[in-house]
């Protein structure tokens, strides 16, 4: 028996409970190390989504997030910073390569992203994932405490909730589920479907940005682990893999599938939609700053006044849709319906996953079309396309959201695209437009935005162009109902939905829909 199958069934024995009635158990730490020129350490506010939607909530609740510090190595001692209890855990270059690099984001990220590139699934790299789950699973354990909440974050941890629930019974757990959840025929292709199935239903409540997403994974339970539903919620027998003694992986011999009438014994598991959102009042504060609006002011300065500035920002990724958005502003140069540079493109991309062959490909296709447009349409000291392979902070993305004129999401697949979110949030003046793709989350909360679909290239060039030439009429009208939504459903509000739900009792639901009724 392999160290690692050791390690997976070995999880029962129950640790001793921490401190913190409040655990957030996500892939990374909300900071990164950040070494002086003197040789002091500091930490700096990480970016992505994750961080922005979490570290306020944190804060409030004087609550331990466990992560990855980023590097490898050792993790630090936990420490205090920004008020949150932090708490590494390590991870060896071997296990970044094959846990984050290969079975997180070159198995399971295109797998959920409908495929966009072909996902790898290697046997190595799921044996990585089973041990480095087990440690964030122990570590999580060892803060909590009696009866505490452990809230579990994203696709790198879908086997942490069973591995919880077998060594920590007494645990409230919650998971939420960041990027889209893929349907059956899609999900169907992993070799470890079963696993993840019975990994993820460790939880209480499962949280979904769409409630496609939602529906994708009642499907999961019911055709790769048979297990029955109703309505939003699964029917989990107490014998059940993940449920007790026995881990989410393991011999499938033996198992009672669940009938039309539940046993006394049997766990329900709740699997509902809440969309994630942004801290859009601290990001409104920033954007009136008077240095904010300043330096909005010194960029489209510095871009020679255009009539209209276009803004993508994105990390560096082939789901956001970036060749798509680039062919489209292309060709509407060359249709003379844009021109340069009375209308200018800025596109930021920030690094991303750069040891990954697929983001290396992607960033030279990118850097070649940039080329390619400011060559056939570029003047002197003047660029159609400003291409920016920079992380910055929010003060400096802010200015950019002011500076812009329309903010283009182009997503192929997005769970929820907190970028769109933010834009609005700093458009205090009512002013702008947001061209948002119909495939990410925001979509069906962001209605008043100008919704496209990224493949169909025309439609997407007429939309670009309805947004740019934006009466300031329609303009002020359909951003007054997108700051209204962002600012009502904040990052508080889905917060504490979420905790509300998972504290409480599941609502009433229809009648079980047995496994083999498709």
């Amino acid at each position: 028996m392999s160290s690692t199958t050791q390690e997976h069934r070995g999880r029962s024995s129950a640790p001793s409970s921490g401190n913190y009635d409040f655990v957030v158990v996500a892939n990374r730490l909300p900071l990164d190390r950040v070494e002086e020129p003197d040789g002091q350490v500091s930490w700096r506010r990480s970016p992505g989504g994750l961080v922005s939607a979490l570290q306020p909530v944190m804060q409030q609740a004087d609550g331990a997030w466990i992560g990855w510090t980023g590097a490898p190595g050792e993790p630090p001692e936990p420490f205090d910073e920004a008020g949150m209890r932090l708490v590494g855990v390590g991870l060896s270059s071997e296990e970044i390569r094959d846990y984050y690099e290969g079975f997180s984001n070159d198995t399971l990220w295109p797998l959920y992203h409908d495929v966009i590139a072909p996902p790898r699934f290697r046997r190595a790299w799921w044996d990585a994932y089973v041990k480095v789950n087990q440690r964030f699973a122990r570590t999580a354990a060892e803060q909590a405490a009696d009866g505490a909440v452990v809230w579990v974050q994203d696709y790198q941890l879908q086997l942490v909730p069973g591995m919880l629930r077998a060594g920590r019974p007494d645990l409230r757990i919650g998971f939420f589920n960041h990027i889209p959840f893929p349907g059956y025929e899609i999900f169907a292709q992993l070799p470890w479907r079963r696993q993840i199935i019975e990994g993820l239903l460790g939880a209480d409540l499962l949280g979904f940005q769409r409630h496609g997403d939602a529906t994708n994974f009642l499907r999961a339970c019911r055709r790769a682990a048979g297990l029955t539903t109703r309505g939003s919620l699964v029917r989990v027998p107490r014998d059940w893999p993940g449920d007790g003694s026995r881990g989410p992986v393991g011999n499938s011999a033996g198992r009672r599938r669940a009938g039309p009438a539940a046993a006394e014994d049997d766990r329900t598991v709740r699997a509902a939609t809440f969309p994630i959102s942004i801290d859009s009042a601290g990001f409104e504060a920033i954007a009136r700053r008077p240095e904010v609006k300043a330096r909005a002011a010194e960029i489209r300065q510095a871009l020679g006044h255009p009539q209209t500035v276009l803004l993508g920002v994105d990390r560096l990724d082939y789901t956001k849709g970036i060749a798509h958005r680039l062919k489209a502003y292309g060709e509407l140069l060359q249709e003379g319906r844009l021109t340069s540079p009375q209308d200018i493109l800025v596109l930021v991309a920030s690094p991303s996953r750069e040891r990954v062959e697929q983001y290396r490909k992607l960033r030279d296709e990118v850097e070649v079309t940039v080329g390619r447009i400011n060559g056939e349409f570029g003047e002197v000291g003047s660029a159609p396309v400003h291409y920016l392979h920079h992380s910055y902070p929010q003060e400096e993305m802010a200015a950019l959201y002011l500076a812009a004129d329309v903010m283009l999401v182009t997503s192929l697949r997005d769970g929820m695209n907190l970028v769109a979110k933010e834009y609005v949030a700093c458009r205090y003046d009512e002013s702008g437009a947001l061209v948002l793709s119909e495939f990410t989350g925001a979509a069906d909360e962001l209605g008043s935005a100008f919704l496209v679909n990224p493949h169909d290239i025309a439609g997407l060039k007429d939309a670009i162009v309805r947004a740019a030439r934006i009466s300031p009429q329609e303009a002020r009208r359909r951003m007054r109902s997108l700051r209204r939504r962002v600012r009502e459903y904040d990052v508080a509000h889905w917060a504490q939905t979420f905790l509300d739900a998972l504290q409480g009792e599941p609502a009433a639901e229809p009648e079980f829909e047995h496994p083999n009724h498709l």
